[in-house]
């Protein structure tokens, strides 16, 4: 990847993350773990791969984008402020009663492709997104995002039976593998694993990359463009709460708001690493 390109990434994903814990802590409530952890995918994608317009955020010609794993809505929305779909002041109003941006992605939104939040049905209806592109002869690309304790839903594995059988290879899954979910270690709670092997099983082209390396992101991204006949899924380890340094691999950060003290020191550490990519 250029150098100029990956740095602007990096310097982006930390806002995102600030934005994140922003969103978070005036909401009182949320999941920042799971949005923090993804917060380098999203920015990858909205700002080095996907082709959207936040000022015609209804192109039909757009790319799709479901966020599957809906409860981490808060790094979908800080990712959209940074793009310029709407201020990032509305993540400050994250949760409140009559607000736009709510726990969940709502399809209301501005950029948001799909309501999401009851877990394994937003990459059914990322599948059909990528079929009806298929029957309309449309050139647009679809991308969902799932969790690895998401994957334990039977739903997932219809979808990707479906998505195999229909060859929908405009279609890329990408599974958060940050081995944590609301209840433990995914391992512990409902094991998913060999999480490649199941996917290959199903049909699935899959490709492993490393969540927080943007180089490793751009050629897992790249190798799924190549994929004929066959939808992609794109396995990436990540770390939950991925800079933050008390909410790193740490569950109890899964759904649970920083206090004033610990919001205080998140945006510290955030904001030093910021002036420091900036320079």
């Amino acid at each position: 990847m250029d150098a100029t390109l990956k740095k602007q990434l990096e310097i982006t994903a930390t806002k995102v993350r600030l934005g994140i814990i922003e969103g978070v802590f005036n909401a009182k409530s949320g999941h920042p773990g799971g949005s923090l952890s993804i917060a380098d995918l999203l920015t990858y994608l909205y700002f080095a791969k996907l082709n959207v317009y936040p000022d015609k955020p209804d192109e039909p010609s757009r790319d799709r984008f479901v966020l599957s794993k809906g409860h981490t809505a808060p790094a979908l929305y800080s990712t959209l402020a940074q793009k310029g779909y709407f201020s990032e002041e509305e993540l400050k109003s994250l949760r409140h009663i009559g607000a736009l941006l709510q726990g969940h992605p709502c399809i209301t939104i501005p950029g948001v492709d799909m309501s999401s939040g009851s877990l394994g049905q937003g990459v059914s209806v990322a599948a059909g997104m990528a079929l009806s592109a298929k029957y309309q002869g449309e050139t647009y690309r679809v991308y969902t995002v799932l969790g690895d304790g998401e994957i334990e839903e039977g739903q997932v594995w219809e979808a990707a039976m479906f998505a195999a059988h229909y060859k929908l290879d405009n279609l890329v899954m990408i599974v958060d593998n940050n081995g944590l979910q609301i209840d433990g270690k995914i391992s512990e709670v409902m094991s998913p694993y060999p999480i490649v092997d199941k996917f290959k099983a199903f049909g699935l082209h899959v490709v492993e990359a490393d969540a927080h390396d943007f180089d490793s992101l751009e050629k897992a991204f790249n190798e799924a463009e190549t994929v004929c006949g066959q939808p992609t899924v794109i396995v990436m380890k990540s770390t939950k709460g991925k800079g933050v340094s008390y909410m790193e691999d740490n569950v109890s950060w899964h759904g649970a708001a920083p206090n004033a003290e610990q919001y205080a020191q998140a945006v510290e550490e955030l904001t030093a690493h910021l002036k420091e990519l900036e320079g």
